[in-house]
């Protein structure tokens, strides 16, 4: 086995850390301080792009084809719209999430002279005033607003206060941390894959751990409104994993044990080959894992791509319920990733001529053609399963 051991009591810390620093897209200085610090505090240089987006190398043996491993800082949230004449605010979210998990929240908004707190409220919310109207307003955006916990009657009252049409809201987590291993909170999608990755570091610099190539940590802070990785990857880099959540809704196969492997989301297959050596490293390292393809998805991993990033990309996640609402997962989960990541960058190389950017047929993948005599000829069917060799 090559994975080493996870300080899960360090993994949970972590994210209860993470999860008490509001960071939605936007707004993601503070959090983006706290993990540069820590990786220093790990032992890693660290260098960051002119928004904050955080790159650590982990040397390895050979600079040439570097493995990457990236999880996004920021969070889902919302930003006011309009200061409305009954002195609340009109809200818009901050990527993509039902107003039915805003309703009743509890959130800040942040302005140029500091944050007041507030609750999204729908518009109708007394059932004392509009009795079994409650239950019949429509839900959606247009439908909620924010009340601000200060004196704030009107829109005058909301400009005196400093609030401004943009500020951007942070939403209360609300999160719980069971003995039985279950975690749940907001905005675990993706401060459990940041955490991951943290606890990942701490274990491969405790352990002097030698890799083959050099690793790099990567931490994004748009991908909740699709920029992700778009602009972080340098030309080194030969394979990307990204870390965040997999639903375990129904119709899906993701678990809250263990690792979910996706296979596929609304971009695409991820790598063939980076995902097959991520199976085969889950299966000689004794990692629970399943696999699933996630049809109303995307990751950094597409972004990195779309940006015209020739890499090779997978994405490995940890299980969870309601995801982009009041998210739910279990530490087994966090901890199987971690191994799995540790695993991961210390394995051999097997695709040498990744080290360079483009190069001749010579060491090029092979993927396995299905013999289908049924269908076509003996001769015809012969050739192709000889093509590969060629």
């Amino acid at each position: 086995m090559t994975r080493q051991t996870i300080d899960t009591a360090y993994l949970v810390e972590t994210l209860q850390h993470l999860l008490s620093i509001p960071s939605p897209t936007g707004y993601t200085d503070t959090v983006v301080r706290f993990i540069a610090a820590e990786l220093e505090e790990l032992g890693l240089a660290v260098e960051m792009t002119r928004r904050g987006a955080i790159r650590a190398i982990r040397p390895g043996t050979d600079p040439r084809g570097a493995r990457a491993v990236v999880s996004h800082v920021d969070t889902l949230g919302a930003q006011v719209k309009t200061l409305k004449d009954n002195g609340r605010l009109m809200v818009v979210p901050i990527g993509h999430w039902s107003a039915r998990f805003a309703e009743g929240a509890r959130a800040t908004v942040f302005t140029e002279n500091g944050g007041y707190r507030g609750t999204i409220l729908p518009l109708k919310a007394s059932g004392h005033t509009f009795n079994e109207e409650i239950d019949t307003l429509p839900v959606g955006w247009d439908y909620v607003e924010m009340r601000v916990d200060a004196l704030a009657r009107d829109k005058a009252d909301l400009k005196r206060l400093g609030i401004e049409i943009g500020d951007i809201i942070a939403i209360d987590p609300q999160s719980e941390f069971l003995d039985n291993g279950y975690i749940v909170s907001r905005h675990l999608d993706n401060k459990a894959g940041v955490a991951i990755m943290l606890a990942a570091v701490k274990a491969l610099q405790e352990a002097k751990a030698e890799t083959p190539v050099d690793s790099h940590w990567l931490f994004t802070i748009a991908e909740e409104v699709g920029v992700g990785a778009s602009s972080i990857i340098t030309p080194n880099i030969a394979a990307m994993i990204t870390v965040d959540n997999g639903t375990t809704a129904p119709g899906q196969n993701s678990d809250e044990f263990g690792v979910t492997i996706a296979m596929a989301d609304q971009t695409g297959p991820f790598d063939y080959h980076l995902t097959k050596k991520l199976v085969e490293l889950c299966r000689t390292n004794d990692i629970r894992y399943q696999k699933d393809v996630f049809r109303y998805y995307r990751s950094d991993s597409a972004s990195a791509i779309e940006a015209g990033a020739d890499v090779r990309t997978a994405l490995i996640t940890f299980g969870i319920d309601a995801s982009h609402g009041y998210e739910r997962i279990h530490q087994h989960a966090l901890r199987s990733l971690a191994e799995l990541i540790t695993a991961y960058v210390v394995s051999p190389v097997a695709i040498k001529r990744d080290f360079e950017g483009t190069a001749g047929r010579s060491g090029f993948t092979t993927q396995p053609i299905v013999q289908a005599r049924q269908v076509l000829s003996p001769d015809v069917s012969g050739r192709l399963l000889k093509s590969d060799s060629r």
